[in-house]
Parts: C-alpha cells; sequence; structure tokens
C-alpha cells in the first residue's frame, strides 16, 4: 500500500495524469476521452476566475454595466453633485483671494503715489487682474492739486483751520444726528445735536477741563482746553463727570446728555473756538 502522506508520494500523484473517457450508454463504445491531472485541474480553474476577474474589471471600468446594479446610481449622483460643490467652492474662494490681492496691491501703489490697476473679469466663473492702469481725471487733478497746494484743504499746508489729517483725529462727541448747523450770522456759534436720552459725552480730543458751570439756558457745561488753541464748549449735560483742572483723554467720557420732564431728551450744543473765534465744528469732525 502506497504511503500517500510522504511527500514524494504526494507531489507525484499530484501531476499524474488520469484517463476520463466518455462512453455509449447503448453499446458501451469509447466516444471521447481526455488526460487531466490534479494539478491541469487547479492551473485551470485559477485561468478561468484570472480571466473572470479581467472581464469584470473591464466591464466596470469601460462600460456603463455598474448603472444597472440598484443602488449605484444614487451615489454617484451624490458623488458627482458633491464634486460640483467643491468646484464652486474652490472657484469662489479664488474669487476673493483674487479681490484681496487685488486691493492690497491698490493700497499699496496708492501708498506708492500710483494709480491703482483696473479689475477685470475674465469668464463668467473667475477674476482676472489686468495692469492697466486707470487714467486719472480731470476731478481727480484738480482734487491732487487741492491736497498737495498750499490752499485750506491742503496736507501740508497751514490753512486757516486744521489741517484734514488732524481734523479726522477728533472723536465723535456723541453719536446722533445734527439738527442745526453752524451760522453765525443766526447767532448760533456750534451745532445742535439730536441724542439719545442720557446718552454718552465724550471728549473729542486730549485736553484740560478749564470751567465747569451752569446756566439757566444751556444747562450744565463743560469747557476744555484741546491742542492747537482750541476750546471745545460742551453744552446741555446732565452732570458733567470731571471737575476744573482734571486732565481727559480723547474718547474719554465727560457726561452725559440731559433729559427733560417726561425723560424727553435735550438736545446736545457744541462750540469750538480756534484763537478766540468761534469756528464750524463740522469742518472738524465726522459727525
Amino acid at each position: 500500500m502506497k504511503n500517500w502522506k510522504h511527500p514524494t508520494n504526494l507531489w507525484r500523484a499530484l501531476f499524474r495524469k488520469r484517463r476520463f473517457v466518455m462512453q455509449n450508454a447503448a453499446d458501451g463504445s469509447e466516444e471521447w476521452h481526455i488526460h487531466l491531472s490534479p494539478a491541469g485541474c487547479i492551473a485551470g480553474c485559477v485561468a478561468l476566475l484570472l480571466m473572470l476577474f479581467i472581464l469584470v474589471l473591464t466591464l466596470a471600468a469601460y462600460t456603463p454595466a455598474l448603472e444597472l446594479l440598484p443602488g449605484y446610481r444614487t451615489e454617484a449622483n451624490r458623488s458627482r453633485e458633491s464634486l460640483a460643490q467643491n468646484i464652486i467652492r474652490l472657484d469662489s474662494m479664488e474669487r476673493v483671494l483674487n479681490d484681496m490681492l487685488t486691493y492690497n496691491r491698490n493700497i499699496a501703489m496708492i501708498m506708492a503715489g500710483k494709480s491703482p490697476v483696473v479689475r477685470t473679469i475674465v469668464s463668467a466663473d473667475s477674476t482676472r487682474t489686468s495692469t492697466i492702469l486707470v487714467m486719472p481725471s480731470a476731478e481727480d487733478s484738480l482734487l491732487r492739486a487741492q491736497m498737495e497746494g498750499d490752499g485750506p484743504y491742503a496736507l501740508a499746508g497751514n490753512g486757516p483751520r486744521r489741517a484734514l489729517r488732524e481734523a479726522i483725529e477728533l472723536a465723535t462727541p456723541v453719536e446722533g444726528i445734527v439738527t442745526e448747523g453752524f451760522n453765525i450770522e443766526e447767532g448760533r456759534f456750534g451745532i445742535r445735536i439730536a441724542a439719545a436720552a442720557s446718552d454718552r459725552v465724550t471728549a473729542i480730543d486730549n485736553g484740560t477741563v478749564i470751567a465747569s458751570l451752569w446756566t439757566p439756558d444751556n444747562g450744565n457745561q463743560l469747557v476744555v482746553q484741546h491742542r492747537g488753541n482750541l476750546i471745545a464748549i460742551y453744552k446741555n449735560l446732565s452732570q458733567p463727570l470731571v471737575t476744573t483742572g482734571q486732565a481727559v483723554r480723547a474718547g474719554e467720557l465727560i457726561g452725559h446728555t440731559a433729559t427733560a420732564e417726561g425723560g424727553k431728551p435735550i438736545p446736545f450744543e457744541l462750540e469750538l473756538w480756534n484763537n478766540g473765534q468761534a469756528v464750524d465744528p463740522e469742518g472738524y469732525i465726522v459727525f
């Protein structure tokens, strides 16, 4: 009896061919036969499986056969929608980034005294920056001449009022709407502002309180000496929060707007005096 557990005998049995015969059931004659070994059968099965794998992979990659599978179309549509949304987000981010770069480049050119560039739209879904310079208009040239010259609005000049950059530095004393403007001919040496009841009143600039008084017409008042021989008079305060001789800073709380009986707010008044002359506060402060 052969020992099949021995490795040599097992290896020989694996490659030993067997004869498979197809006989006629009527007369027992042989009609067809083939010689096969166990190793050949295994190799044939592996080759068949490999060919089936290659066939399925080819159908999935180059034909719409997967569309016929249940649920695949829904997942594919979701993937396409997600891809389209990501493309839109990327395009929006590119547009915003281009706008920021154009803005920064224009600011740098303006600071250098050059003209900004024009932003032109090349396509419907993106923006690009053109290197064509903006041609200065007649109004721009006139404004540039006024700002760079020796007129009252010159940045480097010594006009009758402060330079524009100094005026911008003054803080707004109270949030509200200017209801009455400056008019010396009508006896208004300041402006009147309609503000909320008991609203905050702050100093327009650094300075020193030189007077704190009360009058029947204007109620509590504060007189503050600011830099550049500028004196500010804050009228119609409910109660001053600073005293005479006290130093104040720009934007510091110095009082609140006054209120009449019933809680109705009284308009706040501000007067500015420069070198002993009343000046228009709207020429110094942006309300």
